[in-house]
């Protein structure tokens, strides 16, 4: 416990010279199954099967369905450039990846069009999501006999509403830091699959009685181009003189049915080893659930939905689906309303995906210097990056209110962003087989080398067909051009001012930078200098620093230890990276943190190490960089999301998740009041009550008598217990222990709530 660290010594006073702070490089990841991070890029890209085909009909017609087989068979090619992307090991995220493939002005155009893509997702699947509210309340009015069909008025407007309280319901839920949940996410796509199930058997059912024909094929004179299809080429004759051109129109009205592939990005970090095979499974897993239900949903909604029916129905296809299959009415409604529930939680699901994408696109854009810091500050309660939600949010309400619910409107804004996301994507990754040959484990197929040369062929024509799409999309949707290039104009004199002025504050910079980093690969007691037994202070946020004071008021210089951690929450970016730079885990935000707490220690005249690592679990980060360092006690403050035993209850799961051997932790919780609680994280003797201890004894009391002469302590009466408990569960009689249990906590509380 006593041994002599061989670094140097803490930091704890700045004339002594300039503090060192341990920057892990090793980050302490959680990870994932492929199956679970396929639930969760499939929360995202299966709820565009809900407004794609809808959206692709109201402009192409009814050939609308094959187009959209077209776009889920193109996705698995561009899915491959994800991967390839993924497969990189470039170091920095999305930004520094395209800024060193194509410089920076074209990267904060790639960033414009990525946040773009992120405030619209939002808007369009909150709105999709009431449009299908409102069409089943629109069917349970009439079937109850309560009021004739809702006008198109009315329904938008429903639609625009619950949009806008689910978006702010989950803008509080980011606000107070809510975390993801890759279980939720399986959860929700079981439910999904279920409906999937359902709705493609009782389809084939209705195809079958009906004998249902099959939507015209995709040929240029079957596609029925409106004057809103064809945008500003509605006075041309060149798509009626170029049937390629005319598919490619078709082919950029269909384009929606992809978005979401860009989250496959996001989860590669937290998928488990071996990480490359298994995000090759997951998208696999991914493309054949949505090529499934996104495409079957187009082709059975023009074979079964009658042509004057369907049109009353693009915004609300699957609602449409389920009303219009063979059966008797009640059966139907009831089915549509499980349509109506899963689709709820899948699109707002979506919303969430598009508010913490935003978050984490803007936190590493922030943190590479091009978007101030004061976008970063944290909450002063919750340590959010509060500042940069607020602003997502705003412009999502916005975007939501100028929309009136309109879906097609929203559709043909979001398009735009996700088209040049991915067209961006593919160029930077095409620009980099050159620029950064190797160091990939993975390329996209039909590579050709000619003298040395290696020509991507399959890379090259995917992204010429991205941009092709793209270029189409400029011409056909002016509203969605005009929108777009103005928000990634605008968007990009933020990002060349912001720089330019963070460029000009350097002197002051160099100023905050007291601090020297130090690169280590893992956290230990040697590099932090610290001596095994030392207390750990895990802190996150300048405004809530109390248990570090209490901490310091109490230690004797000498006698132990102190570490303050910092750990760097790693969020799903959109940017695959698998390492940050040190200058990402640490900036200014970080700077201020750790002056406060050197602060703190230097007016106590004591000493402290300081330490950053990355996780993408807060406890699970925690409990395994106080394994790394050999602390013996864990001291946090209060949360402000969960009340005191679910904190602790959190703490105590991630703990149970470490791997064996598993080392025991004290740990304490401090309150803002003062107040303490003090737990221990392990396998531990039990804090016995009075009452406790004296049944104890008046149990081996009458024991002691009925077995005589043999010895019995009072050790035996609990182990005794124990094994009889244990013997019930294993009869199968766990139900009745549970109940018995149950039981017994509830006349527990009953008799600790105050009496009236």
């Amino acid at each position: 416990m006593s041994s002599t660290p061989k670094s140097p010594a803490a930091a704890g006073s700045r004339g002594n010279g300039i503090p060192r702070v341990i920057v892990a490089t090793t980050a302490l990841l959680t990870f994932i199954s492929f199956w679970r991070a396929a639930a969760i890029v499939l929360n995202d890209l299966a709820s565009s099967a809900y407004y794609a085909g809808g959206e692709a009909e109201g402009y192409i017609g009814k050939t609308a369905p094959w187009f959209i087989l077209a776009i889920m068979l193109f996705s698995y090619a561009v899915r491959a450039v994800y991967v390839e992307s993924c497969s990189m090991f470039v170091r920095g995220g999305v930004y520094r990846a395209v800024k060193m493939a194509l410089g920076g002005t074209l990267a904060k155009f790639s960033v414009s069009a990525l946040m773009f893509d992120y405030i619209l997702t939002g808007p369009i699947s909150g709105v999709a999501a009431g449009q299908y509210l409102a069409g089943l309340i629109n069917d349970l009015l009439q079937y109850f006999h309560v009021s004739g069909p809702l006008s198109a008025g009315s329904v938008d407007f429903i639609a625009a509403s619950f949009a806008i309280v689910v978006t702010l319901y989950l803008w509080w839920q980011n606000t107070k830091g809510v975390a993801e949940s890759s279980e939720k996410a399986l959860h929700i796509m079981k439910l999904v699959t279920v409906m999937v199930v359902f709705l493609i058997a009782w389809c084939i059912y209705t195809v079958a009685v009906r004998h249902s024909a099959l939507p015209p094929l995709p040929h240029p004179r079957n596609l029925r181009l409106s004057a809103s299809a064809l945008g500003w080429l509605a006075h041309s004759s060149l798509p009626h003189m170029f049937g390629i051109l005319a598919i490619f129109i078709a082919l950029g009205h269909s384009v929606l049915a992809m978005s979401g592939e860009e989250s496959l990005a996001q989860v590669y970090r937290e998928i488990e080893s071996p990480k490359l095979p298994n995000l090759k499974k997951a998208g696999l897993v991914i493309f054949i659930y949505s090529l499934v239900f996104t495409s079957l949903v187009s082709f059975f909604a023009v074979m079964i939905i009658p042509d004057d029916v369907r049109q009353h129905f693009l915004e609300n296809l699957i609602g449409g689906l389920a009303m219009n299959l063979e059966g008797p009415l009640i059966a139907r409604l009831i089915f549509h309303a499980f349509v109506v529930v899963v689709g709820t939680l899948i699109l707002a699901g979506a919303v969430n995906t598009a508010i913490v994408g935003s978050n984490g696109v803007l936190n590493r854009v922030s943190e590479d210097g091009v978007l101030s810091s004061w976008f970063r500050q944290p909450h002063r309660r919750f340590g959010t990056s509060y500042r940069i939600i607020n602003i997502v949010v705003a412009l999502q309400v916005i975007t939501i209110i100028i929309s009136h619910g309109d879906v097609t409107f929203l559709a043909n804004l979001y398009a735009f962003g996700v088209i040049w996301s991915f067209a961006m994507n593919g160029l930077a990754v095409l620009v980099l087989r050159y620029t950064s040959p190797g160091q990939r484990e993975f390329q996209v197929p039909f590579n050709f080398t000619i003298r040395g040369v290696q020509i991507p062929v399959g890379l090259g024509l995917i992204t010429m067909t991205l941009f092709l799409i793209a270029i189409v999309n400029l011409f056909t949707k002016p509203v969605a051009t005009m929108a777009g290039g103005a928000f990634s104009i605008l968007l990009y004199i933020v990002f060349t001012i912001s720089e330019r002025r963070g460029k000009r504050g350097g002197a002051a910079h160099v100023e905050m930078d007291q601090f020297n980093l130090e690169l280590e690969g893992e956290l230990t007691p040697e590099a932090v200098g610290a001596r095994p037994g030392n207390i750990l202070v895990p802190i996150s946020n300048h405004y809530a620093l109390y248990h570090l004071g209490n901490v310091l008021d109490r230690i004797k210089p000498g006698r132990r230890d102190v570490v303050v951690l910092h750990v760097r929450l790693l969020r799903r970016s959109a940017s695959g990276e698998n390492e940050l730079d040190a200058d990402q885990l640490f900036g200014s935000i970080e700077q201020h943190l750790f002056s406060q707490a050197l602060s703190m220690a230097e007016k106590r005249g004591k000493s402290i190490r300081l330490a950053v690592v990355a996780a993408n679990d807060l406890w699970d980060g925690i409990l395994r960089a106080a394994t790394s360092l050999q602390s013996s006690t864990i001291v946090v403050g209060r949360s402000t999301k969960e009340s005191n035993e679910e904190q602790a209850r959190q703490i105590g799961e991630a703990w149970e998740k470490l791997g064996d051997p598993k080392p025991q932790f004290n740990l304490e919780i401090h309150l803002p009041n003062g107040d303490k609680l003090y737990k221990v994280l392990g396998p531990h003797a039990p804090n016995l009550t009075a009452n406790e201890v004296n049944l104890l004894h008046r149990l081996w009391l009458r024991f002691s008598d009925a077995v005589a002469p043999l010895e019995i302590h009072h050790h035996d009466v609990v182990h005794f217990a124990l094994e009889e408990v244990q013997k019930e569960v294993d009869e199968g009689h766990e139900d009745i222990v549970v109940n018995r249990l149950r039981a017994h906590l509830e006349a527990n509380q009953k008799k600790k709530a105050p009496k009236a």
